[in-house]
């Protein structure tokens, strides 16, 4: 007879030292931010230059606002960067801005030209 395998190791380790989950890569374990910053300022330079323009077309305030959005989630990220110590948590805040940049702006943006392309 043949003894039982060794039991799995605890669940929660095994996934902290998995480096195939995202949630393992550097850009969220080890990085120092700046390339949250360089892209999540490039994401922000596309989203307000694509929202400008769409502050005049309905509804009234979308775009506007939107705008006002990307740029207060580009100043978080930006204050995460000089205040947040170093770490996971830090670079967790900065991806969060930059996703919501990419969320807001991609709704708005969306909303506006349908808006707009059914009142044509």
């Amino acid at each position: 007879m043949t003894p039982d395998p060794a039991p799995d190791p605890d669940p929660a380790l095994a996934r902290d030292s998995d480096p195939t989950r995202v949630a393992n890569q550097a850009a969220l374990t080890t990085s120092t931010g700046r390339s949250w910053l360089i892209l999540g300022g490039l994401f922000a330079a596309i989203a307000v230059a694509i929202l400008v323009p769409m502050t005049t077309l309905p509804p009234g305030g979308l775009a506007l606002g939107a705008l006002i959005a990307v740029v207060a989630l580009y100043g978080v990220m930006v204050v995460a960067r000089l205040t947040v110590a170093p770490g996971r948590r830090r670079l967790r805040l900065m991806a969060g801005g930059m996703l919501g940049i990419a969320a807001v702006s991609l709704v708005a943006i969306t909303i506006v030209t349908v808006v707009t392309w059914r009142s044509v």
